[in-house]
């Protein structure tokens, strides 16, 4: 393959209204792109303009070489010229025709003899083979999801837009469909992007995730890397994170590994950042995951690891987790939450009212900016 057909897709999209936008992303080949953010955040919109069903007061959008937007020169190329495949929540199936005429009806770019052979190629690929002349209403969601994709499959498409595809399906379908695309998209070069409310399903899907607010991309990389390093408490809040709390910068460690911080008169390391000086105010947050519940009558090296103790002020169990709020004694305003086994929280006593203390694991507490 060319260098030029390497690039992929970049968006630039700006307005002040109706809908806020001050975006620019890229998206390469064989990379799915997740856009997560509130309702309202511009998620859609992106994806609109991005299709052709939607032009912002300003912008350009250019797939390899190919320019499908450039308001300065007046280019708005029409969605079929753009040759995107869409998946939408609710499907868009023509009710009355049959599985496989739902996807001959996208291939009439194809000879009439060849569309046949060409939609059943695609109705194996989703894993539909054998519900040929099966109609929307005789199939489950799972198996209108697969048609809706195969179709958008059948124009060979340059670029993949999914809006919400399985928000209209129950959980155990909706991890199906998602470990389905993943293997479906391997095989594809198609520039991909997703937009999704489900945190956790942007991260079982996307090699990248774009963190959106009033239009705006606050963040965006691989979703380990997003979730772990918030770039800032407005990040983190959108990520659904809950322990996001401030200090001030104290100094470093003696061996120069961590940056020490002053946390309503505790001190606790955290990893290294050495952006930050000595008295500046910044944000710090940890992964409920990082927050380790001391085990009663049996102590451990770990547990000197930035101890806090304190009160369990409630419990949520949630089958086999269990989630805990704890008061730290130094700070009751400000509540730690994490998750442990439930047999763990059965076996050390947890319940609400009861004292507890938890270690903050310093490699993964991390120092943002403020704001």
């Amino acid at each position: 393959m060319s260098e030029s057909r390497q690039r992929g897709l970049s968006v630039s999209l700006f307005q002040e209204g109706p809908i806020p936008l001050d975006t620019e992303l890229t998206c390469r080949p064989h990379e799915i792109l997740a856009l997560v953010g509130a309702s309202g955040s511009g998620k859609t919109t992106i994806l609109r303009a991005i299709a052709g069903l939607y032009s912002p007061t300003r912008g350009q959008i250019t797939l390899d070489e190919e320019v499908w937007l450039d308001t300065q020169r007046g280019v708005f190329r029409s969605p079929q010229q753009r040759r995107v495949g869409l998946v939408f929540q609710d499907y868009a199936l023509f009710p009355h025709l049959t599985a496989l005429a739902n996807i001959e009806a996208a291939l009439g770019h194809l000879p009439r003899g060849a569309r046949r052979a060409r939609a059943g190629a695609l109705l194996e690929q989703v894993n539909m083979s054998g519900l040929e002349d099966r109609r929307p209403d005789e199939m489950s969601g799972g198996q209108r999801q697969r048609i809706a994709v195969a179709r958008a499959l059948a124009r060979d498409p340059a670029f993949l837009l999914l809006d919400e595809p399985f928000s209209a399906v129950d959980q155990v379908t909706r991890r199906r469909l998602q470990g389905e695309l993943n293997i479906l998209h391997r095989s594809i070069a198609s520039p991909t992007i997703f937009v999704t409310h489900d945190l956790r399903e942007a991260t079982n899907i996307a090699s990248r995730i774009a963190v959106i607010q009033r239009g705006s991309i606050l963040q965006a990389g691989p979703p380990a890397e997003i979730f772990a390093r918030p770039a800032s408490p407005t990040v983190a809040r959108l990520l659904d994170h809950s322990n996001v709390f401030d200090a001030t910068v104290t100094g470093r460690s003696a061996d120069g590994k961590f940056t020490i911080l002053d946390w309503c008169g505790q001190s606790i390391e955290a990893r290294i950042n050495r952006r930050v000086q000595t008295g500046d105010r910044v944000n710090w947050f940890i992964p409920q995951s990082s927050i380790v519940l001391h085990r009663r009558g049996r102590p451990s090296l770990g547990e000197r690891e930035n101890p806090v103790s304190g009160t369990v002020e409630d419990i949520l169990v949630f089958g086999d987790q269990t989630q805990v709020i704890l008061r730290a004694a130094f700070a009751p305003e400000l509540p730690l939450i994490f998750s442990v086994s439930t047999h763990a929280a059965n076996r050390n006593g947890i319940d609400k009212g009861v004292a507890a203390a938890v270690s903050l694991i310093a490699d993964d507490i991390h120092i943002m900016e403020t704001g």
